[in-house]
């Protein structure tokens, strides 16, 4: 799984994605809002991981997850 943080403009906030290993979009949402998006993917447990690493990841990065 890939993790990609993408910069908002003007008045749309920044944005997370979380895509698998063949690219395809898992999940995007608000940084500040992950919890209803991860528990439906079942990484509910590890949601205060998967936002620590994409508060520090600079923007347009792309990080692979080892979950």
């Amino acid at each position: 799984m890939y993790i990609i943080k993408v910069k908002g403009v003007a008045k749309i906030p920044d944005y997370i994605q979380l895509r698998d290993d063949k690219f395809t979009l898992l999940a995007y949402f608000r940084v500040d809002r992950p919890d209803k998006t991860l528990n439906k993917l079942g990484l509910g447990d590890r949601a205060e991981e998967i936002i620590s690493l994409a508060k520090e990841l600079p923007f347009g990065k792309i990080m692979k997850l080892e979950l």
